[in-house]
């Protein structure tokens, strides 16, 4: 029995419901595979993009936001094209330009970037507003919850004091 797993098609988005943009990103999953990332969610609202740029130096990389697209860019250096006289008997390792870029929901903040030991890591925080967190709703027994608010809202218009 083949077993089939849906997570690459969500590569791309970071914070968003994967149902959400299920659909879309099936129809669109052309996604560069140069070079390899790993996108790790820590905890509830901790999230980490970690890119493996070996052989680049932190000025060859560019980390940008705009209009809620993070776009991770790395470029090979002028002195770094291969004109230095060096004759290549075998070069395995990869060094050409990239452009990797990632959705974030509105929700989601860069914390910061860092370059250690040939990973470039993208640090996010979901900072979700008061307004959308989870709440717990009290559940009334024999009292209707809508007739208790109209009666609340004509005494506080009658000038009366309400209490909760």
């Amino acid at each position: 029995m083949n077993a089939m797993t849906l997570s690459p098609l969500f590569r791309r988005s970071i914070g968003f419901d994967r149902l959400n943009d299920l659909f879309e990103q099936a129809v669109h999953n052309d996604g560069p595979s140069y070079p390899p990332y790993n996108v790790e969610k820590h905890g509830d609202n901790d999230y980490r993009i970690a890119v493996a740029t070996a052989g680049f130096a932190e000025e060859e990389l560019d980390v940008n936001v705009e209009n809620r697209v993070l776009t991770i860019t790395g470029g090979r250096s002028e002195q770094d094209s291969g004109t230095s006289g060096v004759t290549w008997l075998h070069r395995g390792i990869a060094k050409r330009a990239f452009r990797l870029s990632f959705r974030l929901d509105e929700n989601i903040e860069i914390q910061g970037a860092r370059l250690e030991n040939g990973l470039l890591m993208v640090d996010l925080l979901r900072v979700v507003p008061e307004q959308q967190r989870a709440r717990q709703i009290p559940i009334n027994t024999g009292r209707h919850a809508l007739s208790d608010f109209s009666n609340q809202k004509a005494r506080a218009e009658s000038g009366e004091t309400v209490s909760a």
